[in-house]
């Protein structure tokens, strides 16, 4: 071999290496998953939807989660970690809907793609995207339902509400308003909870999504006002919480209406045996595939997600559950939920 041969060689390795090495890094773009806790099982499937996806795509997927309900301390030094490991984006459930937001724009501002998912910030055009359930209609349609259930009766009825905790969210004023307007209850800010002035919601209480918070909300509730037949749960969380308090009282006899949100596979087995009446369901596996499916084509061309047409994000579906079906209210079964429901 002489040197002009030997010296092609070299080259050419030098260049197969080159891509190799350009393909290696390509397929390990890191992206992030920040969720509010690990141990909900909404968050569970979150992640497990973020992991699947992010593999397929060939991505190096970075999970990290706040250590309580509330806690966006731990989430700002997610995001500064990742920041500092030049990833590409990451997805985020807001611990808190405004604290987080400097973090968020740091984060933009030093180039990553930002997907909230979950739980809107506020202001909702903080991150690049936000993937959510309509957790307004979410409200709605278990209000919708709340009211054609109770027929002629809804004009008296004693509501009961346990909400997130005292931050009041954007998910929490939008899901307590969503079931205020459906039960066809005027609101006076829908960014505020607990405005209604209608006789009828008698009390307000905060479970910190924990179920003995949520039985201890309840129990006080009904010390205050023992005929409430309509209790509103934030999420299914609490109304297990809800639920323990009723039946300690002898009020698991159908008496009273318990509504709720997330639409678990927990969630769904408590509609089938009566335990809750109705249960909007929501899809947190789909709401992390697709954040991981937007950073891999940002990552690609530099498009950014478009928000669906009449709204100010994109929104990822939701469905009432009941096996007791109300005209008007459109609802799938308890059995048909069980097949695309997510968590145990």
């Amino acid at each position: 071999m002489n040197f002009k041969d030997l010296r092609q060689v070299i080259l050419g390795s030098a260049v197969a290496m080159l891509t190799a090495l350009s393909t290696s890094a390509s397929a390990e773009e890191i992206v992030g998953l920040i969720t509010k806790t690990d141990a909900n099982p909404f968050f569970v499937k979150m992640r497990e939807g973020a992991k699947a996806k992010a593999a397929e795509l060939g991505l190096n997927l970075q999970a990290s989660a706040g250590k309580y309900n509330g806690d966006y301390e731990s989430q700002i030094t997610a995001i500064e970690d990742l920041i500092a490991r030049r990833a590409k984006g990451f997805a985020i459930t807001p611990n808190d809907s405004k604290a987080i937001v400097p973090a968020i724009r740091k984060a933009r501002e030093a180039g990553l793609l930002v997907i909230v998912i979950d739980a809107p910030t506020d202001p909702i055009d903080a991150p690049d995207a936000t993937f959510a359930t309509d957790n307004f209609k979410a409200g709605q349609l278990i209000g919708e339902w709340t009211n054609k259930t109770l027929g002629p009766k809804a004009k008296d009825a004693r509501i009961a509400c346990i909400d997130l905790n005292v931050s009041q969210t954007a998910v929490d004023t939008s899901r307590h308003n969503g079931f205020m307007k459906g039960f066809g209850i005027d609101v006076k800010d829908p960014k505020v909870i607990a405005n209604e002035n209608d006789p009828r919601v008698v009390g307000h209480q905060v479970g910190s999504g924990a179920e003995d918070k949520s039985r201890a909300a309840m129990e006080n509730l009904l010390q205050k006002n023992p005929s409430i037949n309509v209790v509103y749960a934030f999420d299914e969380v609490t109304a297990a919480g809800a639920a323990q308090a009723l039946k300690a009282a002898g009020k698991d006899d159908g008496s009273v209406l318990l509504v709720t949100i997330d639409g678990s596979c927990s969630g769904v087995r408590s509609v089938a045996s009566g335990e809750y009446n109705a249960d909007s369901q929501q899809y947190p596996l789909k709401m992390a595939s697709l954040a991981m499916e937007a950073i891999d084509e940002f990552v690609k061309t530099g498009k950014k997600p478009e928000k669906t047409a009449g709204l100010n994000f994109t929104d990822t579906g939701c469905a009432l559950v009941t096996d007791k079906p109300v005209p008007g209210v459109p609802s799938i079964t308890s059995k048909e939920a069980s097949k695309i429901c997510w968590g145990n």
